[in-house]
């Protein structure tokens, strides 16, 4: 055997080899039977080989992978989820698999294990004494060879013609794998229960802890609930794992691996149980919803739930926990100020890297599980504003301090006229393109539309990476599109960073459980937006902040962001950033009813990004944005 293969101890000396041991246990008679018996059942099966010609190809497994359950971490490392199918597996190699709980298995599975080719006759002729006496098939008589192809091409029904082709598989694999390969593949592939398959996970479940830790105590009993998981399982039954575990330590002490010492002391030590891992609930449940989205369209659902993927997100789970308890206390305010929204949804976003920072979908992921920061379309209102001034100031023809006109205007709209209005019913006349957006004031921002065209819009927002339907109707300036609250802090983002965009992800990098890179989400910046143009937008929005609809969004650091509010007060925003963080916030109802009369981004919204971001940002030093003056104007 090799470095990696099992070690056998007596009385704590030399190592022993299996033949010896068995052949102290089954004595010379016995021996001389089973020799016989071994070469008439060989060259029968050897007969029976040659018809079995529509038999799996058991080559197919050199390239064989077995399930493997994905771990989804943050930023820093924590482990925020694992997802699987039926199989929570996690694989690893013989060499990293605890010696002590190798000599277990192999002594109550198949102590020959090193000696037979694929059967062992001793235990086939002991199998058929007790089915015939017995009347029927009640002991299998497999080696562990047989019980690997049996989980990976065979039913699980018991009858002698499918114990045939067991055994003329179990001979083809031998004659393929080396023992150490098929030990390992046997430990990998095995189910222990609770949808655990495969040492590791059952070992981290069981016992918390890896499968190279366990001690004899945790080996034994591990292996002892091999034949009935569901039944032996300490989960369920301690005491009648303990059974178990005391079978595993006398057949092991019977076979001279361990010494009575080593037996006695493995009975008596405590066992510290551990939890169930299937299917346990995500730290961060709205984190992981998205990036397994994420995940599903860059791999596909099947390998995402099989793959065995390790995927380090970009989620901060400082900022994450900061999200949650800033949409929980936004949720109740909300609600005493009233305010009928049922839902919210919080989406950070690191202007830099374009990395999602903290996200989350709803008010509480227990009781509905439908991410709205991804997946809910909702009219952004006045915070689609800037999509217009960035336009306007990108065509050279403006500047903030441009003069606008706020007064009445009409357009025809289809068979009707379009005749737009101000929050408040109000015209302003003649004013600055900085007040109009401050002051969130409607007739400008159509106006501009126009003058711009709004073709030209939609394709400003399509490189801001809105991929969202977009229809370029005359009231678009005024937010008449369905958007994402993602989408929208993407875009604000590279508002944040001068135009310099990278694809917005959740995901840092995949790799496979062996750490081979599978996906590599560094981010690789491009200059998309007019440096100049995104620079006046940034100056324009900060005065939303300081003294516009947008007051309560003061953070006492440089910030710019814009309100938003619908018609009917059907939704309400707020979507702001510093140079390091861009963040949206979102309130609705999920019926799109009504939120109350005066529900307004400015007035509540606003206040709970405050919240976040002031939480968010401590320790980071307050940045200003680069001024528009350290870029060239775009000619007309």
């Amino acid at each position: 055997m090799s470095s990696n293969s099992v070690s056998h101890k007596h009385s704590g000396s030399e190592p022993l080899p299996f033949v010896q041991s068995v052949g102290k246990i089954a004595g010379t008679t016995m021996l001389g039977a089973t020799m016989l018996a071994s070469a008439a059942i060989a060259g029968g099966l050897v007969g029976l080989a040659i018809s079995f010609r529509n038999l799996p190809d058991v080559r197919s497994l050199r390239g064989y992978v077995p399930s493997e359950t994905t771990h989804i971490y943050d930023i820093k490392g924590k482990l925020l989820a694992s997802v699987h199918d039926e199989a929570n597996r996690e694989v690893v190699p013989l060499n990293k698999i605890s010696p002590q709980l190798k000599r277990a298995v192999l002594a109550i599975e198949d102590s020959n294990f090193y000696q037979h080719h694929g059967i062992n006759p001793v235990g086939i002729v002991r199998a058929s004494i007790v089915n015939f006496t017995e009347g029927k098939t009640v002991e299998g008589g497999s080696t562990l060879t047989m019980q690997l192809v049996k989980n990976l091409f065979l039913s699980p029904e018991r009858a002698l013609s499918r114990k045939a082709v067991e055994a003329v598989l179990a001979i083809r694999l031998e004659q393929i794998f080396n023992k150490d390969a098929i030990l390992e593949m046997y430990l990998n592939q095995v189910y222990w229960g609770h949808n655990t398959y495969g040492v590791e996970t059952a070992a981290q479940s069981y016992f918390d802890k890896s499968a190279s830790q366990l001690n004899l105590a945790e080996a034994a009993m591990l292996a002892g609930i091999i034949q009935a998981p569901e039944s032996f399982s300490p989960f369920i039954n301690l005491e009648l794992a303990k059974q178990q575990q005391g079978l595993v330590l006398n057949r092991m002490e019977q076979l001279r691996w361990i010494t009575p010492e080593e037996s006695q002391a493995a009975r008596k030590q405590p066992i510290k149980l551990g939890t169930i891992t299937s299917f346990q609930q995500s730290r961060a449940p709205y984190v992981t919803n998205s990036v397994v989205q994420e995940l599903n369209k860059r791999f596909g659902r099947e390998a995402v739930l099989k793959g065995g993927m390790r995927v380090q997100t970009t989620i901060d789970m400082r900022l994450q926990k900061i999200a949650e308890d800033s949409v929980r206390w936004g949720h109740e305010t909300l609600l005493s100020s009233g305010v009928y929204a049922d839902q919210m949804a919080l989406v950070a976003v690191d202007p830099r890297t374009h990395y999602v920072k903290a996200i989350v979908g709803g008010v509480d992921q227990s009781k509905s599980q439908f991410n709205r920061a991804t997946q809910a379309l909702r009219q952004p209102g006045s915070a689609f504003k800037p999509f217009v001034y960035y336009t306007a100031f990108a065509s050279g023809k403006y500047t903030p301090s441009s003069t606008i006109n706020d007064s009445p205007v009409s357009y025809p709209d289809g068979d009707s006229i379009y005749s737009p209005k101000n929050y408040d019913g109000s015209f302003s006349g003649p004013m600055s393109i900085r007040q109009a957006l401050a002051l969130s004031r409607n007739i400008p921002a159509i106006r501009l539309g126009q003058e711009v065209e709004i073709n030209k819009i939609v394709e400003v927002s399509r490189t801001l990476g809105i991929e969202s339907p977009i229809e370029p109707v005359t009231s678009l300036p005024l937010g008449s599109v369905d958007l994402t609250p993602l989408e929208m802090a993407s875009a604000y983002a590279t508002f944040a960073n001068n135009g310099w965009q990278s694809d917005t992800t959740m995901v840092v990098q995949v790799t496979d459980n062996s750490g081979h890179l599978l996906l590599d989400n560094t981010p690789k910046p491009k200059l998309v937006l007019d440096p100049w143009a995104a620079a006046s937008l940034n100056d324009a929005l900060q005065d939303v902040i300081n003294n516009g609809t947008g007051v309560a969004a003061q953070i006492g650091r440089p910030a710019a962001g814009k309100t938003g509010t619908t018609s009917s007060e059907r939704d309400i925003w707020f979507v702001g950033y510093v140079p390091q963080l861009a963040t949206a916030i979102w309130a609705g109802n999920d019926d799109y009813g009504p939120l109350g009369h005066g529900a307004t981004g400015g007035g509540f919204m606003a206040p709970i990004w405050r919240d976040f971001m002031s939480k968010a940002l401590k320790g980071v030093p307050a940045q200003k944005f680069t001024p528009a003056s350290k870029f060239d104007r775009p000619s007309p």
